[in-house]
């Protein structure tokens, strides 16, 4: 099984098939507007611009069950994201993570790359997901580790 078999809404309400992302190395990430992570929206768009010609891309997807840090419609999402941090990579529509109402892509992921100890559950915001090429998940990053820490192993999926 791979990623490829899950479809997604991006930020505007259309369906995406993950199979459009065939071929490339994938960086999928939780995000919020109102965290202490949010921040990391730059270092994401950097990196973005850095390896987006090689092969790789980032999907961004807001989730509001981290403290309300969230609120906003997909719509303002979209616009705080690129107003405030140039955010240019895929967003997609605001989405639960963790629970029974959880996107069956997330439920997946934490399955094939649990968290420390094991946990399957997300933590918080800014939880990070590495996809090789062919749609297998590489590895799982948490909400604290900065993502310029992820490019070496980008460059290994490159």
């Amino acid at each position: 099984m791979n990623i490829y078999q899950y479809t997604v809404k991006n930020i505007n309400g259309d369906d995406i098939s993950l199979s459009d992302y065939k071929g490339k190395v994938l960086l999928i990430v939780n995000t919020a507007s109102n965290c202490g992570f949010t921040p990391q929206l730059s270092q994401l768009q950097n990196i973005y611009d850095m390896y987006n010609e090689q092969g790789f891309t980032i999907l961004g997807f807001p989730c509001n069950q981290f403290a309300n840090q969230e609120p906003g419609t997909n719509f303002e999402i979209h616009g705080f994201c690129n107003l405030n941090y140039g955010v240019t990579f895929p967003l997609f529509e605001k989405i639960a993570v963790n629970g029974q109402h959880a996107h069956p892509l997330f439920k997946f992921l934490k399955v094939q790359a649990p968290g420390i100890l094991g946990t399957k559950s997300i933590k918080w915001n800014f939880t990070k997901f590495l996809v090789t090429a062919d749609g297998q998940v590489f590895k799982r990053y948490s909400p604290n580790i900065q993502p310029v820490k992820l490019i070496n192993d980008i460059e290994s999926l490159l």
